[in-house]
């Protein structure tokens, strides 16, 4: 049972989450074409009426409008004369009444996009077109999932019953939440529309509806479901762990963007489904919909999602609790360790007894309470908070409880987890590409890239800390071949840690040490102990050369090039 999004094609990401390290989990690509499953979509949809052959128990007279006023007993006459329960009545009245109240707030979304070749970080793979659904929300502005127009080069939007396709812009997107932000310029687009407003969390079992624009057809479509569970799942998209809900809906490619409504109000975004299972997909619930539009309010760009910095430890064993002294009256996780970026890193300790989160007891299992009879795990509760907001975390250690104050802030990983919508860093010199270390570059050796991509490389992307902001780990991602360069092919794929002996902190670092080199040769240090020596004017002459006949604009990104006006050109003379 693989999770994946369902609007497009997708990558494949590691299964990590912000508290606990896992194997990754590889993730299979959607097909363009497959078997059509059951949804309850309605046929011809124009305005607000509908076509009598398609809902042949309803009278000639039976109207959407009408459907929005049925109560029971209206719903009961029905069933006499119609021979239907008045389960499955008020079940179709609550899905026409989700459709009209989606007419006019539920849009089709259009993307072309292109993403990088992360062999060859100077070009971009061939363009493809892909569609979501996106709905409306106060102050003009779309909300969908990130991985619609994640690497876009064009977006355009069209709202029901229009043959009009609008330009949209992206005004910010999250990927680790898998929202995103469009606005569109054209006042007449916002003729007509109508804002959709966020409402709370269902209980389990309460119903939803699922609007959007799946595959197999151009029309506005609704997939009724019910809550199945509320707990934090993995968003295959950005790889991380967020709070989710779990319905029995059927979400198909398409549909990704697209409002779950309960009542008269949006109850969770649609993004994923399980692979393998039927009618098992995923919203996307208010609470982490909130906090990615609130942040984009208050600093005009997405502020990401915080995190505690901590792998910890459940502590469900009977000695493990008697060892770090904890009373039968208390409850916790053990903190193993701590990332030297985080505040808690200056906090709290190895070893540490985590016993409450803010007040919120935290079990032997990490979880919390969470409404009625439900548990949650407590990282839900720090993903919630905003950036630099603090945290009250009492901990247990050396045997004395302690109370202390953590401030909270998104963290980075050592190797990204995903690049898009950038292009690529990427530095040539002498025919040697180098590259930062990406979990994208990774994935380029296919779907079970976990098994075959470098085996020091993956274990490093998946498991390794930063130590420092702005690190980086340098590889040496492959060898175009040269005479300055002969017998170093082998050495591709090696980390770079020292350019004539100094440790280098990322890629721009590294170019800046070889660019303002000074003597006759320049040495290279390698994993393994292997060491590249070059000629270094040589080394420079050869670099044009080489950048010439492998068509290659640059012998360094553009980020890179910013800062250093002085790299060679593809166009320079041999």
């Amino acid at each position: 049972m693989l999770l994946r999004p369902v609007s497009r094609a997708v990558r494949h990401f590691t299964s990590t989450t912000r508290h606990h390290l896992r194997r990754p989990l590889p993730i299979t690509s959607i097909k363009t074409h497959h078997p059509l499953r059951y949804t309850a979509t309605i046929p011809h949809i124009h305005n607000t009426c509908f076509s009598n052959q398609h809902h042949s128990f309803l009278p000639s007279s039976f109207s959407i409008s009408q459907c929005r006023h049925v109560g029971t007993t209206a719903a009961a006459g029905v069933v006499e004369e119609y021979g239907r329960s008045s389960n499955e009545i008020v079940d179709t009245i609550d899905a026409y009444s989700a459709i009209e109240l989606a007419l006019d707030s539920v849009v089709k979304i259009f993307t072309v996009s292109s993403s990088p070749n992360y062999f060859l970080p100077w070009q971009n793979k061939s363009q493809r077109e892909s569609m979501g659904s996106g709905f409306v929300i106060s102050g003009k502005r779309i909300v969908t999932n990130a991985h619609v127009v994640a690497d876009h080069t064009f977006v355009l939007v069209r709202k029901h019953g229009s043959p009009t396709k609008y330009r949209a812009e992206v005004k910010a997107v999250g990927h680790e939440c898998d929202l995103a932000i469009l606005v569109v310029e054209s006042d007449e687009f916002w003729e007509g529309m109508k804002f959709l407003e966020l409402g709370d969390i269902p209980f389990m079992q309460e119903a939803v509806a699922v609007v959007g624009y799946p595959q197999g057809g151009d029309n506005i479509s609704v997939t009724k479901g019910v809550v199945s569970r509320v707990e934090p799942t993995q968003y295959v998209h950005g790889a991380t762990q967020l709070l989710a809900i779990q319905i029995d809906a059927a979400i198909n490619p398409g549909n990704s963007g697209g409002p779950a409504i309960m009542g008269d109000k949006v109850a969770g975004v649609a993004f994923q489904n399980l692979s393998g299972a039927e009618n098992i997909g995923y919203i996307i619930p208010v609470p982490v919909i909130k906090h990615f539009v609130d942040g984009v309010e208050a600093s005009g760009n997405y502020s990401g999602f915080c995190s505690l910095g901590l792998s910890c430890q459940p502590t469900e064993n009977l000695q493990l609790r008697e060892y770090f002294g904890m009373r039968r009256d208390m409850t916790g996780v053990l903190v193993s360790r701590i990332n030297p970026l985080s505040n808690a890193y200056n906090v709290l300790k190895k070893d540490d007894i985590v016993l409450a989160f803010d007040g919120v007891p935290i079990a032997n299992d990490g979880t919390v309470p969470f409404r009625n009879r439900e548990r949650i795990t407590f990282d839900h509760l720090v993903s919630m908070k905003k950036p630099n907001e603090t945290a009250v975390v009492r901990v247990l250690r050396d045997r004395e409880e302690l109370e202390l104050i953590v401030t909270l802030h998104p963290l980075k990983a050592l190797v990204p987890i995903h690049q898009f919508d950038k292009s690529p860093s990427y530095f040539v010199f002498a025919g040697l590409v180098f590259i930062p270390l990406t979990q994208p570059f990774l994935h380029e050796y296919g779907e079970d890239w976990y098994n075959t991509s470098p085996r020091r490389l993956c274990e490093r992307a998946l498991r390794e800390l930063p130590q420092k902001p702005g690190q980086e780990l340098v590889i040496l991602s492959q060898v175009l071949m040269d005479d300055i360069n002969v017998g170093y092919e082998r050495l591709a794929e090696l980390q770079v840690k020292k350019v004539n002996g100094i440790e280098i902190n990322n890629l721009k670092h590294m170019c800046q040490l070889v660019e303002d080199c000074k003597e006759e040769k320049i040495r290279l240090d390698l994993d393994e102990e292997r060491v590249i020596v070059l000629n270094y004017e040589r080394a420079k002459t050869a670099t044009s050369q080489i950048l010439k006949r492998h068509r290659i604009p640059s012998a360094m990104s553009i980020d890179l090039a910013t800062s250093n006006s002085e790299a060679p050109q593809a166009t320079a003379s041999a």
